[in-house]
Parts: structure tokens; sequence; C-alpha cells
């Protein structure tokens, strides 16, 4: 090698060799900011179904988002024990499913569902219509179809969680929490498997974009939260493991509870069908009183974004004993709740909600 080709070797490593130990100094301490996700929302549906109605209705908000390209339902967590409770997330995928913008069946593919195995044993049932997969037709047959063979083989609540999780894109996935959260404490709970090498703090802290909760009771309401009393060890999991830099908007009872879908509102918008699930839990089970919209204001939310709440300012949430939760103000917190709207606000949520039933 001759002295110039030699020289000009020597320049381009000391190049590289700078560049190298520039890239690996630890005097640059600046953090790296992952890029925002600003696709499509992605969403994980986390529900009790098979007790409160209003998690038919938050199914129903999803399938119709999704219709208008407004979302993509990645899956179903069932978080109540029961493959009767799989089932009815199976009716609801397959039906909503399926229904172009004119209510014409088509053949889909289906949903992920996932189960609790290790669940909330006993857990109260409000309305109980876990029959619902079950129900026939004057003639015998099934009304409602389903999409699951064997509701044995599917997946715990967590695995599937993991297995949605590991192929989306970092920080894009939005968790609509509706239930109890024994699944989503099994989720930070879990270590690497074959869907990712990350713990369950670190895949949600890698994924997940926000979770919004139906939950919390921020001192305006006359009783504690029901889905953290109902397993009060899963919530205590989930409030130390949730990664702080991963953020929550709650949605607690006192914001839904001006918004109630009386029963003879539900029958009156399905008027155009009688082979509608949800109209058939109204005609078939004790739904003499309304159904208070808690669960669907997750959904909205993460689909149509902050504008149409009014959110209370950062900061962190402790659990008590009791189910009640703390709010404590801070800048830096990772904790949001919706706040509670007037008459008009709650009648334009409803209106939002009743006009998916009426559509046919």
């Amino acid at each position: 090698m001759n002295k110039f080709f030699s020289w000009v070797y020597a320049v381009i490593l000391t190049l590289c060799c700078a560049s190298v130990f520039t890239a690996c100094s630890s005097d640059d301490d600046t953090p790296v900011v992952p890029p925002e996700y600003k696709g499509m929302p992605l969403i994980i549906l986390d529900t009790d179904i098979g007790s409160s109605t209003d998690d038919l209705f938050t199914l129903e908000m999803l399938y119709y988002y999704q219709q208008l390209g407004r979302c993509k339902l990645l899956g179903v967590v069932v978080d109540r024990e029961g493959e009767d409770c799989a089932a009815c997330a199976d009716v609801m995928n397959t039906y909503f499913g399926g229904l172009d913008r004119m209510g014409a069946i088509q053949k889909i593919g289906t949903v992920p569902v996932g189960l609790v195995r290790d669940g909330i044993k006993n857990s109260k049932v409000w309305i109980n219509y876990k029959a619902l997969p079950t129900y026939t037709k004057a003639d015998g047959m099934p009304m409602f179809a389903r999409s699951i063979d064997d509701y044995s083989a599917l997946p715990d609540g967590w695995q599937l969680y993991r297995r949605l999780l590991a192929a989306q894109p970092d920080h894009s996935v939005s968790i609509c929490s509706i239930g109890f959260t024994a699944c989503i404490a099994q989720l930070l709970e879990s270590v690497g498997d074959e869907y990712s090498p990350l713990s369950g703090v670190e895949l949600v802290r890698r994924k997940v974009k926000c979770l919004y909760i139906q939950g919390g009771s921020f001192g305006q309401s006359p009783e504690p939260d029901y889905n953290f009393l109902q397993g009060m060890g899963f919530a205590k999991t989930f409030f130390r493991l949730w990664p702080s830099d991963v953020d929550i908007i709650f949605a607690p009872m006192e914001t839904g509870n001006g918004i109630e879908y009386l029963p003879e509102q539900v029958i009156s918008d399905v008027s155009w069908t009688d082979y509608h699930p949800v109209k058939q839990v109204y005609m078939t089970c004790d739904c003499d009183t309304g159904q208070k919209m808690w669960d669907p204001l997750t959904v909205i939310n993460a689909v149509e974004g902050d504008d149409l709440f009014t959110l209370s300012e950062r900061g962190t949430v402790v659990l008590n004993d009791d189910g009640a939760v703390n709010f404590t103000p801070s800048a830096t917190g990772n904790c949001r709740s919706q706040m509670p709207g007037d008459d008009a606000w709650c009648f334009a949520m409803l209106e939002k909600i009743r006009n998916v039933n009426k559509r046919h």
C-alpha cells in the first residue's frame, strides 16, 4: 500500500472510530423520545361481558367505528370467567363484525378472543344474559351465528394481550378496559415468551399508547368503584406495575351517571329487526331499569380523541383498600380523568350511542 492510500485509510479509520465513540458516549444524556403514532387507532377491548349491558353497547360502537374506517379492533379480552361469557363476545363479533353498512350479513374472519381462567371467582352479575349464544328462533334454529368452534382452546387473556401487542408498532395500541383488571394484571406480571422477549411491563411500555379505563371514584361518587373492588388483588397489582410513563385516562362512574339508555329506547331504536343481540337481551332478560353508559365513554375517547371531553389536569393515582382512588395533581403524572359534563353533553353522548342502534 503506498503512502497516499495509507494516509487516506488512516483518516477514514479515525473518522469511523470518532463516530462510534460519539454514539456510545455517556456524556449525551438527551432522552430518546419515540415518534408519536399517528395512524388509525388500534384497539384491544378488555370486557367483563355477561353482566351489565353497557359492555354490549361498547362493542357495537367499536364495530361501527371500524366499519367507518376510524379504528381497528385487534381483539377482545374477556375478563369475566366462563366460556359462556366468551361465547357472548363471539356472538357480538360474528354478528356486528359481519354487518355491512346496509345491515347485510357478510362472511368475516374471527376477531381474536381471549378468556380469563384464573380471575375473579363468583363475581357479581347485574343482568344475566350469558344464555344469549343459545337463543333460538321459532323453528329451533340458532338465532345468532358464532365463529369459534372450541372455547376451551382460546388463549388466556394475558396471552392474547402479549400476542397482539408484540405484533403492533411501538406506542400504537389503545387498551379500552371496561371490566376487571385481572388480565391486565396478569399481563404485567408475565415474562418473555415466543411472542416477545420483553416482560409484561416492558411490553406495555413499548407498545401501548394509552389505557382508557372505566373505573375510579374520584370523590364525586357515593360508592367505591365496582370494577376495582370486585378484585382488589388484581387492581393493586395493576396500579403497582403499570408503567408511570404510559398514559391512563379514567372514565369514572360519575361521568357516565348522567347518560342513561332506557329499555324502551333500546327496543324502539332497533325496531328494524328482532334478530339483534342487544335487542334480544332486552326482550328476554330482566332489563327493566335504565343502563348508565359508563363503558362506551372509553371507546369514544380512544377513537374520537380528547376534544369531546373535559379532562382533569395530569396527576398520579393511588388505589385505596375500599376501592376508591386518591388523585394527586402533578405536571409529570400519567393519569387524567374524564370530568362529568352538563345535560347537553350527556344528551349528545347518548345520541351518539343511540344512532349506532338506529342504523340498518
